[in-house]
């Protein structure tokens, strides 16, 4: 490659990021190259560099990005729809690499597949040097659920849709499970990115969402998303989403009689929750977890950003634009209490 890629590794807690030119990639047969046009600062970039999750070192952090296709292997690519996937296609891509052929896969769970690979979550080795998306490009392993995406859609837009929009997809997807939502009372925990998608999805669906946040901005952000915001529920709901982490007692004792209680915010560390079995038998509650996604469920996420999805200010959620040099600044930007849902890196 001419000018040869560059990645931005991390070494660990406390260091900060090195740059490791990458002037060769070696593609698999059915891999793809993507040149990343822009990535976002996730939460679990920042908890990782807090030393709050263990990771391998050295790694490539970011997960969530935009980009362009500029190489293929020999036997090419099927996007999730099942076209091919080409050289110049605007694409995002899942979190997750899967074999497709596991139990776990063929459950419908290719997210927890025996043999997973998570890009932005990886030890860089031979062969795989451009495994996250702080990066001018990202090496996409066979296994990997990419996505075609609009030219017009905004990056600010489209960056975050591989985590937080994929995510919030799922949430919404689980609690529904299969009912209509017009109508029904969703109760969202967190207003964060991934919480204000499932806000937005509902409230798009039908559905009469509230949110809870503890902080003021964020609560009159969740407003421009659909939602009422409050800093507690004030009924009880048909679908408990707890998208912080730090509300699970709180969303098990806000379902309503049959309601579905979806935890997807509690992917960090934290004191065990107290669970009143009885009151959930006496409910009738349906209480789920959700982590990562499937393919559909990207493809579904992105295709509601790029719709409906259009009438809510996503790319808003964006806050300051960093270059690749600068993504420990980046990540520091993301760490701050009062910090913008998302925070980007571009590495153009």
């Amino acid at each position: 490659m001419r000018p040869a890629a560059i990645a931005r590794v991390w070494l660990g807690a406390g260091q900060a990021h090195e740059t490791v030119a990458v002037p060769g990639v070696a593609l698999g047969p059915a891999d793809a190259l993507v040149a990343v046009e822009l990535s976002t600062v996730c939460g679990s970039d920042v908890h990782t560099v807090a030393g709050h999750r263990p990771a391998p070192t050295p790694l490539v952090l970011g997960h969530e990005s935009v980009g362009r296709v500029i190489a293929v292997g020999d036997d090419g690519v099927k996007t999730v729809d099942g076209s091919d996937l080409r050289v110049g296609d605007r694409v995002v891509w899942s979190v997750t690499v899967s074999c497709g052929a596991c139990d776990r896969c063929s459950a419908g769970h290719p997210q927890k597949c025996r043999s997973l690979h998570k890009y932005g979550h990886e030890r860089i080795g031979p062969r795989w040097e451009l495994t996250g998306a702080f990066a001018t490009h990202v090496h996409l392993c066979a296994g990997t659920a990419i996505v075609r995406v609009p030219e017009a859609l905004p990056s600010a837009v489209l960056a975050p849709a591989s985590c937080a929009a994929a995510t919030a997809w799922a949430a919404v997807g689980r609690g529904a499970a299969g009912r209509d939502l017009e109508g029904r009372r969703v109760l969202v925990y967190g207003a964060g990115l991934v919480g204000l998608s499932a806000v937005a999805i509902a409230a798009d669906a039908g559905a009469e969402v509230t949110v809870v946040d503890p902080l003021p901005a964020r609560r009159a952000f969740a407003e421009r998303f659909g939602g009422t915001a409050a800093t507690i529920a004030s009924e009880p709901a048909d679908i408990v989403i707890e998208a912080s982490g730090h509300a699970v007692a709180d969303a098990f004792a806000a379902a309503d009689v049959g309601g579905t209680v979806v935890l997807v915010g509690s992917v960090f560390p934290a004191d065990a929750v107290p669970f009143d079995a009885e009151s959930a038998v006496r409910r009738l509650l349906t209480v789920t977890g959700v982590h990562n996604y499937t393919a559909r469920e990207l493809a579904a996420a992105t295709a509601f950003l790029a719709g409906t999805g259009r009438a809510y200010p996503f790319a808003d959620a964006v806050g300051a634009v960093f270059p690749l040099d600068d993504v420990d600044a980046a990540i520091a930007a993301a760490s701050v209490p009062d910090a913008p849902l998302r925070v980007a890196v571009n590495p153009r």
